[in-house]
């Protein structure tokens, strides 16, 4: 008896232990295959940096609302601009490079936003760089190095400025401003776009841990038109750790209106602030963004992910900008870097809850853009205002021209208005509905009035749409577009009433007589033809969240059965399965939703970090618009938050039966903390 109760506290201490080794805050690649390898992004919301399974690069370079015609198609692409943070490194003599280190790892401290890699140099040095995109600074980026010599050693290090193959007419730039207390090295590039509608630039310089007058000479190389270095040498002694780092900028004419010139000043100003006052206040700022955070009691793994999904939210927004998250974010030019109702339906939500300060941005986007919307609506013939399914820099349709969504996908505009009048509920701030979201609502009101064929009571009929289901393409009265236009035409209304103005009483005539199909068994129907084929996104189930449509729990449960069966096991995005979780919980049965909750992401999962991709099997990470999904499943789901006319409140929910608790800190504008056990 005694052996078995030893081995049972072995085995316990064994379980324990791998509970709690997974790391709630790093995600670590010890074994790392370039060949299967998928890039982690570091970003600001302004600039993202992707990284590279190569020592000393970084995969790729990504601007938030850099955009122009190139390469593919007739409609707006994201921009790689210059890739300000390649380097090299010899030491004595002869290249680093993948073939001759050994422990090569890297690690991504989400709680810091640091991205790291370590490796081995024979038995010559280990080496260590860390990069930030700096959150405090939304242009400027940082690399510390730290080389430590296991005997003596003499190294060469390298910042190379090279230009991404779409850029033309470039033009490299190398400047020394000497000061009595200060040495800037000044490495810069600039370039057209490909249509020459936008000047990008990058700049960056050497920081150095000599005191001045003692650093490194800086030499420079010009190597061709596209590419050009500056560099330094360096003799450390054995068991010495030297240190170094660069900073850098990168801007465009879409930001400033002076972009060679701001880009060498704000590498000035990193420069001059230096590296630990860099790093300090990049932390402090992701420390202010972390008070608002998700904790999970008894999934370790799962706390792990969750993290991930809100450090990736973060990443790609910020407050202070009128920007919204493209699809995938900063991590890549996957969907151009268009804006469609992945932003306002999908990651929208989590950051209005969690950050109603970066939501913002994101409604003042779509602000921003309402008479791109009003003369989208009057070239269809319709009145008020139709915004873009895919949007870049101007507002207008980017959507190519063989894509069916473009002139069908209507339901976007309803999408739009849900988000407006969602951060009205939030903030409960009318004057900004007053200035900005009222003109929103009515606009887009009036094109659902102007949109419905008024085929006698009840029969509003939306003809001839793509569904938010889009394997279902020109199909009439659609559910989700018909219940988002009924909810765009009542927040109208509701919001006339709240300013003290006079709705528009066709309005709520119209919202009266939109029809929402259903089955003869009463199940839900999600158009005027469907007869149970197989849906790749969640559409009637959104009528129960967000729209409220459908309230009563026995109507939701049974739409919820019927269509939870119709996904198939590939091909469908992850904030589907996302919607059965939240649903599923909100009715009371935690372990089904935790299924779902698991079904995802899990599958979509690409190595080394985690990066959630679009689909099952699919190779296009980060796919932002699921992670939102699936906060939102904890948020509104397993945590019990709902929107309503009145802030935000919480409702009953079931958590899953291994988590001991959930825990919501900094909600709202009050940054209040809600527990769920």
């Amino acid at each position: 008896m005694r052996k078995v109760y030893i081995l049972l506290f072995c085995l316990s201490l064994f379980f324990n232990t791998a509970l709690h080794a997974q790391d709630e805050w790093i995600i670590k690649a010890d074994k790392i295959d370039p060949a299967n390898y998928y890039g982690i992004t570091v970003a600001n919301g302004m600039i993202g940096i992707v990284s590279s399974p190569e020592p000393f690069k970084v995969k790729n370079v990504v601007l938030a609302g850099a955009y122009d015609l190139y390469g593919r198609g007739r409609v707006s692409n994201f921009l790689n601009s210059f890739n300000l943070l390649n380097m090299y490194l010899e030491i004595n003599g002869r290249r680093i490079d993948a073939k001759n280190i050994s422990n090569f790892k890297q690690e991504l401290d989400m709680q810091h936003a640091a991205f790291t890699t370590t490796f081995d140099y024979g038995d010559d040095a280990s080496v260590k760089y860390t990069y930030y995109s700096l959150r405090q600074l939304p242009f400027t980026v940082l690399m510390d190095i730290s080389i430590t010599a296991k005997k003596p050693i003499n190294i060469t290090a390298a910042s190379v400025m090279e230009a991404p193959d779409a850029l033309r007419e470039v033009q490299n730039y190398y400047n020394e401003i000497d000061r009595p207390h200060v040495t800037i090295s000044l490495l810069t590039s600039t370039a057209k776009s490909p249509t020459g509608k936008l000047q990008l630039c990058a700049s960056n310089t050497f920081l150095f841990s000599e005191p001045h007058g003692q650093e490194p000479r800086v030499i420079h190389e010009m190597w061709d038109s596209n590419m050009h270095l500056m560099k330094f040498s360096k003799a450390i002694g054995a068991g010495e750790t030297y240190q170094y780092a660069v900073a850098g900028s990168s801007i465009t004419s879409a930001h400033d209106a002076d972009p060679l010139n701001q880009a060498e000043r704000l590498t000035m100003f990193a420069k001059l602030e230096g590296r630990d006052r860099l790093i300090r206040y990049h932390t402090n700022a992701w420390a202010e963004l972390w008070k608002s955070d998700i904790k999970i009691d008894g999934d370790p793994q799962v706390q792990q992910d969750v993290h991930s999904m809100l450090y990736h939210l973060y990443s790609f927004s910020r407050a202070g900008t009128a920007y919204a998250p493209s699809p995938m974010g900063l991590s890549g030019l996957g969907y151009n870097g268009h804006v469609f109702w992945d932003a306002d339906l999908w990651m929208y939500p989590a950051l209005l809850v969690l950050h109603p300060e970066i939501a913002k941005s994101l409604v003042e986007y779509r602000y921003q853009r309402l008479v791109a919307a009003r003369q989208n609506a009057f070239a269809h013939g319709y009145k008020g205002a139709m915004f873009p399914w895919e949007s870049a820099d101007s507002g207008v349709e980017e959507t190519p021209v063989w894509a069916l969504s473009g002139p069908f996908e209507h339901h976007i505009t309803a999408d739009v208005a849900l988000a407006a009048w969602n951060y009205y509920c939030v903030t409960q701030d009318k004057q900004w509905l007053r200035e900005k979201g009222w003109p929103i609502l009515a606009a887009t009101a009036d094109f659902w009035a102007s949109r419905v064929e008024r085929n006698g009571p009840g029969q509003y009929d939306i003809k001839d749409v793509v569904a938010a289901d889009e394997w279902a393409e020109n199909v009439d009265n659609n559910a989700f577009t018909n219940a988002a236009a009924i909810a765009n035409l009542q927040f109208a209304t509701a919001a006339a009433k709240i300013l003290g103005m006079q709705a528009d009483p066709d309005w709520q005539l119209v919202a009266q007589n939109i029809p929402i199909l259903k089955f003869p068994d009463g199940v839900t129907k999600e158009f005027a033809t469907y007869k149970g084929e197989g849906i790749k996104q969640a559409d009637v189930n959104l009528l129960a969240y967000p729209l409220k449509t459908i309230t009563d729990v026995a109507q939701v449960k049974k739409d919820l059965e019927y269509y939870d069966s119709r996904i198939p096991n590939e091909g469908t995005p992850a904030m589907t399965q996302g919607i059965f979780a939240l649903l599923y919980s909100r009715l009371g049965n935690g372990d089904k939703a935790y299924h779902w909750f698991k079904e995802a992401y899990e599958p979509n999962l690409n190595p080394p970090f985690r990066v959630i991709a679009e689909t099952k099997g699919g190779t296009n990470p980060y796919f932002a618009t699921g992670a939102g999904g699936i906060i939102q499943s904890l948020l509104m789901g397993f945590g019990g938050l709902d929107i309503t006319d009145k802030g935000i409140v919480q409702i009953k929910s079931k958590l899953p039966s291994n988590w001991h608790s959930l825990t919501i800190t900094g909600v709202g504008p009050d940054k209040k903390t809600y527990v769920v056990k």
